[in-house]
């Protein structure tokens, strides 16, 4: 189950998410929200004390690994509308795009310190739901 809530005036179906919890989580439950930038980048400068908007946040709920639910996801409509502008896909595609590179946080996955595992399950996911181009894949070098 998907808690959802939408801070935003763009309309979003909540079950374009759902296969990909469902894929991943294991039956566990997760919080998604989806936020303008000045909102996502006052919560980046809480808690990671970055002063920017960024596209998606994770926190993950650090409590007994049976515990039914994992975290928070949070993402930005307004990076999501430029990335899938950007790129030339969809604004659905996107906020997926960031679904899953969120939920993947969440279960502990950290593009910025593995060798490659977090890119590996990210293009695999991608496929399987035939997303375009991955985060990891679309940021490297930066």
């Amino acid at each position: 189950m998907i808690d959802f809530e939408n801070q935003t005036s763009h309309a979003i179906n909540v079950e374009l998410f759902e296969p990909i919890r469902e894929l991943l989580a294991n039956k566990k439950a997760l919080e998604l929200i989806i936020m303008d930038d000045p909102t996502i980048k006052e919560i980046n400068l809480q808690t990671r004390n970055i002063d920017k908007a960024t596209d998606v946040l994770s926190f993950p709920l650090h409590a007994h690994p049976n515990h039914p639910i994992l975290g928070s996801i949070l993402i930005s409509i307004d990076h999501a509308k430029d990335a899938s502008t950007a790129f030339g896909h969809s604004i659905e595609d996107e906020l997926r795009l960031l679904f899953v590179h969120g939920l993947l946080h969440l279960l502990g996955y950290d593009h910025e310190v593995d060798s490659g595992e977090m890119r590996k399950v990210e293009s695999e996911i991608i496929e399987k739901f035939a997303l375009p181009p991955s985060l990891i894949v679309r940021t490297q070098g930066d």
